[in-house]
């Protein structure tokens, strides 16, 4: 990854009582795509306000490849923002909405007519230069507004949850074309959401914040394998959660009890022998089976869990299932599982068993809910 491009240092933001942001230090490398992920009121659009200067921190440092920004106005920032209301002059056309900023600057029209020419092939928005907003779909008029954001020549762009308009297909099409655009221009990306998959998707890192802090940076890999605490596992994604006990420590990792198995997990480190803990599986990593039927052909499923259906949900691509598996300590034990390969004859019933992807276990510390990194 590239040097630090953009870097905030112990930044803290309160609103009266509320404390928006608590002390954080995040560092973006040049080139990046880095998403804040989280729920309503975690504060990522805070964070964002404070590098686009809408709104200056109580305390701490904000830095621009190497400048101190703190307290210069947004226009000698050279960040731009998206919103997701894309803010375009509905009595403007795509050419004069486009080359908004050039004009103010009084660029002179042959260069102002390359620039605007460049951001429309950019963004695939050729022909449409005589249209108004009213005349252009969703996915258009977002593309309208990436290209009036860049066509200053900025090197980073912020986008505050600019997709949410748009229905799904389009997101999903618009997501694929503005990180292809991304790594084109290699520009560097701050993009808020709390959309998983929009994470997930695009992002080259992802922050998880809450309540104002981050609880862990990594990549989409890391954090979906490789949660940091209880909080992100069950944030990024759907998981299951199994209550062991830690058995031993082996050279590749850990052993787990759960009921009258051990089970191997490759790579977990941190523990003590008869310390409680927490079995993350992902539902895709669980494989089902009638019982009775033979076994996964592989020899990295490892475990078996018997347990009856209790409800599927077919979503096309794949089958979802609800297992209620046997009790523990007088607690109903239920877990998820994702089918990505179902048979056209519907969805398995009754009495099954369950093997899963020894690689893609990891254990967490059973009492952190969320602890900050």
């Amino acid at each position: 990854m590239n040097e630090t491009y953009i870097e905030f240092k112990n930044i803290t933001k309160r609103f009266d009582a509320v404390t928006a942001l608590d002390n954080i230090s995040l560092s973006i490398p040049q080139g990046c795509f880095m998403t804040l992920l989280g729920p309503s009121g975690c504060g990522k659009t805070t964070l964002m306000r404070q590098l686009a200067g809408f709104s200056e921190p109580d305390s701490g440092d904000i830095y621009l490849n190497g400048r101190r920004v703190n307290g210069l106005p947004p226009y000698k920032r050279g960040t731009p923002l998206v919103f997701q209301e894309y803010a375009l002059f509905p009595h403007m056309t795509v050419y004069e909405n486009i080359s908004y900023g050039l004009r103010l600057k009084k660029t002179e029209r042959p260069n102002l007519d390359e620039s605007v020419k460049k951001m429309l092939e950019t963004f695939n928005l050729k022909g449409m230069e005589s249209r108004f907003p009213r005349q252009l779909s969703g996915g258009q008029q977002q593309r309208v507004a990436f290209a009036r954001a860049l066509i200053m020549g900025q090197e980073v762009l912020l986008l505050d949850e600019p997709l949410s308009n748009l229905d799904a297909k389009l997101r999903v099409e618009v997501r694929e074309e503005l990180k292809q655009i991304q790594r084109n221009l290699g520009i560097t990306v701050i993009y808020v959401t709390h959309d998983q998959d929009e994470a997930l998707s695009m992002s080259d890192q992802i922050a998880v914040m809450k309540l104002g802090r981050i609880m862990q940076v990594g990549s989409p890999w890391e954090i979906y394998f490789r949660p940091a605490n209880l909080f992100v596992a069950d944030f990024v994604g759907a998981v299951n959660l199994l209550p062991v006990t830690v058995s031993g420590v082996i050279a590749d990792g850990l052993e787990v009890s759960w009921q009258d198995q051990r089970i191997t997990v490759p790579g977990a480190r941190g523990f003590s022998p008869g310390e409680a803990a927490l079995l993350m599986l992902r539902p895709e990593s669980i494989m089902i089976r009638i019982s009775g039927a033979a076994p996964p052909d592989t020899a990295m499923r490892g475990g078996k869990i018997t347990g009856k259906v209790v409800f599927s949900s077919f979503l096309g691509r794949y089958i979802r299932y609800w297992v209620k598996c046997a009790e523990r300590d007088g607690k109903e034990l239920t877990l998820i599982i994702d089918d990505a390969n179902p048979g056209i004859d519907g969805p398995v019933s009754g009495q099954v068993e369950l093997t899963f992807d020894t690689r893609k276990l990891h254990v967490l510390k059973a009492e952190t809910q969320g602890a900050v990194l």
